[in-house]
């Protein structure tokens, strides 16, 4: 599989979990999030939070930053467009519209 397909397979991957779309809403405004905070507005546990995150980051959707101890999550805007611009490509290529 070339890699740019990894890529989108990992993209969709991390979107189809319904507790990680719910993650991703919490970074709606842009701001940055510890685990904590995503655990506690998520409702799940902080383990469950951790795990989800780096999955969402792995898939290019959020990215981090470690101040100390701390690792502060937030949205990967510029990396999700290009994912959804690659995804709408594949789409256009694979599946065209019928005459």
């Amino acid at each position: 599989m070339p890699p740019e397909l990894r890529e989108l397979q990992d993209f969709l991957k991390a979107l189809s979990s319904e507790t990680r779309q719910t993650i991703l809403f919490l970074f709606a405004d842009g701001q940055e999030l510890m685990v904590g905070q995503v655990a506690e507005q998520a409702r799940i546990g902080q383990s469950t939070a951790s795990e989800n995150l780096k999955v969402l980051k792995r898939a290019g959707i959020l990215q981090s930053r470690r101040d100390g101890k701390v690792v502060y999550y937030a949205p990967n805007r510029a990396r999700m467009m290009t994912l959804v611009d690659q995804l709408r490509a594949y789409l256009t290529t694979c599946c065209p519209p019928e005459s």
